[in-house]
């Protein structure tokens, strides 16, 4: 099979990595790619947002199947674009995009079907969300209602917090904005293959948002990850099923609006069972990172099964491995990051046993790996446990020489509490 990986990150690094592996891949082309990617694809140089060019290019290469990494694209309809040239597409309609595209669809989806969710109210008007914030107290919860990758998210603990994030969010025309109630619990990752029929788990994960050890300062794009999520046990996997994705799946077939390709199912663990904190429509960045370290699947076969309706009939092995994922950030992200730094040492840090470093944010500069971006790099790492995977990303972490970039030495802080508990 021919195929064409759309993305630049280090979400696509890892899809890269695990579909080159796949005994049915031909040639594997990304685009744009970054050097680590290069090391598994065919590097073409196409502009993403042109369908219609992306489209030629697959017709010219005879391209089996895209699989679509960023969201940005999903929203704006590329599948859509696709299928009506006749190429297979791994990701969600347009419509179905909403999901993530619009924070308002995915709370209305909930308040129609019944999905438990926070309480919420939309708003295109300052002075009402104002007031309505004024009127609930914090904390408070506030959302920008279009993407805003994985930053548009306020967690407001005082209500004037919450009044500077709403005018924000509605300093421009036709803008809105989600204020909902505000989640007790822990956090979790939660992603399916879906096929527009049939949703199937595929893993779990913790994201580490906040740029800051001790989940401190303003949130990012995530900071680093692991899997499994040791609070998302077999029976809150079924919970999560039953009462938030199979309604979903049923809902937005309802709507006409099948959903098919990867739903990001980002949960809060509360007293009263899984709620839905947000959805999104592809892999996350950095949780993809780790899921395809303990995948032992083929993933281009399940990426198939998804696209041609087979997920029914389809199942999914993890290794026993847990998985940790460090993000090393550039000086100054989640701001204006600093660029063109020189990055050391990826080799070494790759020499390590159960290590492999994911490259995001990064470039080539006469023949020389620079920092290119926010999140530059994901040192991603395996063992036996969460505490095993912990230390040997950062050994791994230790021997790259990049002075201009930092990361939080406290990933994966939760699991390695219980397992210190436990043991």
């Amino acid at each position: 099979m021919n195929v064409l990986l759309l993305g630049s990150g280090g979400r696509e690094h890892a899809l890269a990595w695990k579909l080159a592996a796949s005994p049915l891949l031909t040639t594997l082309y990304a685009a744009p790619g970054n050097p680590g990617i290069a090391e598994e694809a065919t590097i073409v140089a196409l502009d993403i947002a042109d369908h219609g060019a992306v489209a030629v290019f697959c017709r010219e290469k005879k391209i089996d199947l895209v699989v679509v990494g960023p969201e940005a694209p999903l929203v704006a309809g590329i599948a859509d674009d696709l299928v009506a040239a006749g190429i297979r597409v791994f990701g969600p309609s347009k419509a179905a995009a909403q999901l993530e595209g619009s924070k308002g669809f995915t709370k209305d989806l909930c308040a129609e079907f019944s999905i438990p969710t926070a309480a919420y109210r939309r708003f295109a008007d300052a002075a009402a969300a104002r007031a309505y914030v004024k009127e609930q107290g914090a904390p408070i919860v506030v959302k920008a209602d279009g993407l805003a990758a994985g930053k548009g998210v306020t967690v407001a603990t005082s209500v004037d917090e919450a009044l500077s994030a709403i005018d924000a969010c509605l300093d421009e025309d036709g803008a809105e904005v989600v204020v909902e109630g505000f989640l007790e619990g822990e956090e979790a990752s939660f992603f399916c293959l879906c096929d527009g029929r049939t949703a199937i788990p595929f893993g779990t994960a913790q994201d580490h948002k906040r740029v800051g050890e001790g989940d401190t300062g303003p949130n990012t794009g995530g900071m680093g990850a692991y899997s499994p999520a040791p609070v998302m046990t077999p029976e809150m996997v079924d919970r999560t099923m039953r009462e938030i994705v199979e309604p979903t799946m049923k809902g937005m077939a309802a709507r006409g609006m099948p959903f098919s390709g990867v739903l990001f199912v980002g949960l809060m663990i509360t007293d009263n069972g899984p709620q839905l904190i947000e959805y999104n429509v592809r892999f996350g960045d950095p949780e993809c990172q780790v899921l395809m370290m303990r995948l032992k699947d083929d993933l281009l076969v399940l990426l198939n099964a998804a696209v041609d309706g087979q997920l029914a009939h389809t199942s999914v092995r993890w290794s026993d491995d847990a998985a940790l994922t460090v993000v090393m950030a550039a000086n100054g992200y989640p701001g204006v990051p600093e660029k063109g730094s020189a990055i050391r040492g990826v080799d070494k840090a790759e020499a390590i046993e159960g290590v492999k470093v994911f490259q995001a944010g990064t470039a080539m500069n006469a023949g020389a790996l620079v920092a290119n971006g926010g999140r530059v790099l994901n040192v991603t790492a395996t063992g036996a446990s969460v505490s095993d995977a912990q230390t040997k990303a950062y050994e791994a972490v230790d021997v790259i020489d990049w002075p201009q970039g930092f990361c939080r030495r406290d990933i994966g802080w939760r699991a390695v509490a219980r397992e210190t508990a436990e043991g």
